[in-house]
């Protein structure tokens, strides 16, 4: 396991907010993510909470933004945001575009060059990050949360829905509910997976749903006023799916909420609430 560097650290909220970078064995690249440590951590081991960034995001707009840290440190919850891509690689192409490169790993694991060397985002997230939080920081094993926004959203379901009994919480705000279908899933999954879309459905949630055999249930909060939701989130996709495979979604629509972390902050208490009740029993 490579050593962590710690890059920053602020109080807030009771708290500590802290920054690290450190060499990824999945990703072959230096990464980085943020964690905020509640006062309590200080006494005992706690269950943490991962949230997944969305498109153009890094590991520093989660804490900077939505306000969790206050409702983290009243619920007892780590809360740990990794970097959404690799940086830096110096793959061609990989700067031109603000939905596909540096910035929109999409929390795939790329199986076509050149992507496939360092965007291995899926197994980022889903196994070396846990690793290094729950030997490093005081995380209470295998009790774990993962939420996110937009294309974050996504990757907290595809994770969840991949990984039966690893997580015992999911949420999502806006999420790109059925990536294979809208022009985002598309330029990614067709760059990072190939072109041929039926190995595309490993990593979409509207189609994990229709095999899941866990059940684990799905929060989502999605605004009315997103001008992504119906070219780009296909939210009522999503809800339509589930609903014809009995998966348990409860897709709450907010009137009037946009896309942003003005969204994302009004909600993130309620959310916060649902991870704890699932994680402390």
């Amino acid at each position: 396991m490579s050593e962590l560097k710690k890059i920053n650290e602020r109080k807030c909220f009771g708290g500590i907010v802290e920054f690290y970078e450190h060499s990824s064995e999945a990703c072959r690249c230096p990464m980085r993510f943020s964690l905020y440590l509640p006062s309590q951590s200080e006494q005992e081991k706690l269950p943490v909470v991962y949230w997944l960034s969305g498109l153009e995001c890094n590991e520093e707009n989660f804490m900077a933004k939505s306000g969790a840290q206050r409702y983290a440190d009243e619920l007892g919850l780590i809360l740990v945001a990794p970097d959404t891509s690799p940086r830096g690689c110096g793959i061609e192409g990989e700067d031109d575009s603000w939905d596909f490169g540096t910035g929109a790993g999409f929390y795939v694991n790329a199986t076509q060059a050149p992507w496939s060397e360092n965007y291995r985002m899926y197994e980022y997230v889903s196994s070396e990050l846990i690793q290094i939080i729950e030997d490093n920081f005081p995380a209470k094993p295998g009790f774990r949360g993962i939420s996110g926004h937009s294309m974050g959203g996504h990757g907290a379901m595809i994770v969840a829905l991949k990984n039966p009994g690893k997580y015992q919480s999911v949420s999502a705000f806006a999420p790109i509910c059925a990536p294979s279908l809208c022009p985002w899933g598309k330029k990614a999954f067709g760059n990072y997976l190939g072109e041929d879309s039926s190995q595309w459905a490993e990593y979409d949630a509207n189609e994990l749903v229709k095999t899941s055999s866990e059940k684990l249930p799905i929060l989502i909060d999605q605004g009315t006023g997103d001008t992504f939701l119906k070219k780009q989130l296909l939210g009522k996709v999503f809800e339509k799916t589930c609903q014809e495979v009995g998966y348990p979604l409860d897709y709450r629509w907010q009137e009037g909420y946009g896309h942003s972390y003005y969204f994302v902050s009004s909600f993130i208490g309620e959310h916060l609430q649902y991870h704890a009740k699932a994680l402390h029993g």
